[in-house]
């Protein structure tokens, strides 16, 4: 499928020239996001999301829940380009791109802990059905405390915003994931 807007390949902004630095020495390559979506919005788009970003970093939940739930939402979404740069980051920050993989079939399966699955039951119900139901909260309640719940509920939302811009202009994978039949692109972070 083609991206429904053309990619801007020499931004005109000197802020967004180095957006596209740091995209292409972090990752290879300059992200298709970038180029097509934050390259069309103010420059102080890029910059909020790479604060969120490293804000999201003092949340009070591991980097690698908010990443198996990040993962899942996009699957949920079918965020082609956030699954790939979300199964990346897995398997070079956690090296167990397998349980990424799996997140489909994460309700039957023993490779995730009963906490995982508590919180990827909040983030299915939250995405699908746009509201958490009682029984689906307790359980979450049970292993997370309020702050991790608030937690969990950002970044599905945040997860959202991301998915839909790039749902709406077709942006699929940028190929950072080496899948079955692909060739991943090096990550040089």
């Amino acid at each position: 499928m083609q991206t429904r807007i053309k990619s801007i390949e020499k931004p005109q902004s000197p802020l967004m020239r180095l957006a596209y630095w740091i995209s292409e020495r972090k990752y290879g390559k300059v992200l298709t996001p970038l180029k097509a979506v934050y390259s069309r919005l103010p420059v102080a788009f890029s910059l909020w999301a790479n604060r969120i970003h490293a804000l999201e970093q003092k949340l009070e939940i591991s980097e690698e829940l908010t990443l198996l739930v990040r993962v899942y939402v996009s699957q949920l979404n079918t965020c082609a380009f956030c699954i790939d740069i979300g199964k990346a980051m897995s398997i070079r920050k956690f090296n167990n791109g397998e349980k990424f993989l799996e997140l489909a079939g994460y309700p039957q399966s023993n490779r995730y802990s009963p906490a995982e699955k508590a919180a990827l039951d909040f983030a299915h119900a939250l995405t699908v059905h746009k509201r958490v139901p009682e029984e689906v909260y307790r359980r979450a309640d049970r292993y997370f405390s309020e702050s991790q719940l608030v937690a969990l509920a950002w970044v599905v939302s945040t997860e959202h915003l991301y998915n839909l811009m790039n749902v709406a202009f077709n942006i699929e994978s940028d190929g950072l994931c080496a899948m079955p039949g692909q060739r991943a692109v090096p990550a040089n972070a």
